[in-house]
């Protein structure tokens, strides 16, 4: 049976103590057959906490959010989500996904995609209403995507087209957002926008973050709190806690070395990760 690698309470959960529980997991499984992701885990994400997710390849990252979503059962447990069994489509989470090539023959424009999120619930075909038309003008204002709104998805650099998935997963004014993997493929460049884009709205907003990432290094000033899920173990704490060579030696059963290299970490040695300078791989 696997065990969660103990970390003491990190400071900034504490500060949150009195503060506000978006989403609570209470002994929480996932398995498939007789492989267990993790196990165990009790997580309380507080209003305005931002929350990275660590871990390599077959970790259960992607899955962690797909039970989060409401997609993915737990197979012990539970999960409130604003104080209520967690269920699929609630308007109270907006999902970030990675960012992926879209079809040279697709005929979306960057509008048609945000349009998606505030009307693309409903039945039938959108007939773009003067509030959906304002509110989607909003959105895309709010990620600078105003000047491309009318440009073909296909044409859109992949930066581009994170800013207007930004813009969708707001659409519902969610006090939930999940990312998965946004900065994937993206250069350094757009890596700091899209992360920037997501803390601006949680600190304007109290809007609270879970960011699935292979590198904490992008979004390192604005997370709370690291779940590392490793070998169907976990542990919780701040950066500071969790990235450290002791800790993720631990949690690996194996030598694991962190550095710290102009204020980035760089992990080392752990099993199934790439020495890519960063962590490792998702």
């Amino acid at each position: 049976m696997t065990k969660p690698v103990e970390v003491t309470a990190s400071h900034g959960e504490k500060a949150m103590a009195d503060g506000d529980v978006m989403l609570s997991l209470a002994g929480a499984e996932l398995a498939y057959g007789d492989r267990v992701l993790w196990q165990g885990l009790d997580l309380d994400l507080r209003r305005g906490e931002f929350v990275a997710v660590l871990g390599p390849n077959g970790s259960g990252k992607t899955s962690f959010l797909r039970v989060l979503l409401g997609q993915q059962s737990l197979s012990a447990g539970t999960l409130l989500v604003g104080g209520r069994p967690a269920r699929r489509g609630s308007d109270l989470i907006g999902y970030i996904p990675q960012q992926r090539a879209v079809a040279a023959q697709t005929p979306l424009r960057g509008r048609d995609l945000v349009r998606l999120g505030v009307d693309g619930h409903r039945w039938g075909f959108s007939v773009g209403g003067r509030r959906s038309r304002r509110r989607v003008g909003e959105l895309l204002e709010a990620v600078g995507a105003t000047a491309f709104a009318d440009v073909p998805l296909s044409v859109l650099s992949g930066g581009e087209q994170q800013r207007l998935r930004v813009a969708q997963a707001l659409a519902t004014d969610p006090a939930i957002l999940l990312c998965d993997e946004p900065l994937l493929s993206l250069d350094l460049h757009h890596q700091q926008v899209v992360a920037d884009l997501v803390n601006a709205r949680r600190r304007s907003c109290a809007t609270s973050v879970v960011f699935v990432t292979h590198e904490i290094n992008p979004v390192l000033e604005m997370v709370d709190r690291v779940l590392y899920l490793a070998g169907g173990r976990f542990l919780i704490g701040t950066p500071e806690e969790v990235m450290t060579s002791q800790t993720l030696s631990d949690l690996y059963e194996s030598p694991v070395e962190v550095l710290q290299v102009h204020g980035r970490f760089v992990v080392v040695g752990a099993p199934g990760s790439h020495d890519h300078g960063g962590e490792p791989a998702a």
